[in-house]
């Protein structure tokens, strides 16, 4: 799954509105910011805080 870096400039966490980028085998959009994991769904972001889950940044 490959999201276009056009699409990805205009995406913001829905939480702390900071900016999102590709993780878990680009299975998910991660908030670094907020440490909150949105999942895809047949190619469409979830951007719903009730759907996000919490993961560690381990390049920190």
């Amino acid at each position: 799954m490959s999201i276009d870096h056009r699409l990805l400039d205009l995406l913001a966490c829905p939480q702390c509105k900071g900016s999102l980028q590709p993780c878990a085998q680009r299975q998910a959009l991660c908030c670094p910011r907020c440490q909150l994991q949105y999942p895809i769904r047949d190619d469409i972001p979830v951007l719903l805080v009730d759907e996000a889950k919490p993961y560690e940044d381990k390049s920190a």
